[in-house]
């Protein structure tokens, strides 16, 4: 027979993530869109290749960084 007191079932862990969160994460996304389309171009202008991350992907890192250090203070 299992022992239920040993072991108790732990609450499910919530992602952290609020909807305050995700609008914040959005705003900053948008606004560094044109950034990273810009750092992009100039990439591909002085590398002279595609094989480069695209501004999508320069974008959402930049607000992936940002957005949780902004509800770290």
């Amino acid at each position: 027979m299992t022992d239920v007191t040993s072991s108790p079932a732990r609450p499910r862990a919530s992602s952290g993530r609020s909807i305050e969160f995700h609008v914040y994460f959005a705003m900053i996304f948008l606004l560094a869109l044109p950034f990273g389309s810009f750092r992009w171009l100039r990439d591909i202008v002085r590398f002279r290749t595609l094989n480069l991350r695209g501004p999508l992907a320069r974008a959402w890192a930049e607000a992936d960084r940002i957005t949780p250090f902004i509800f770290s203070a």
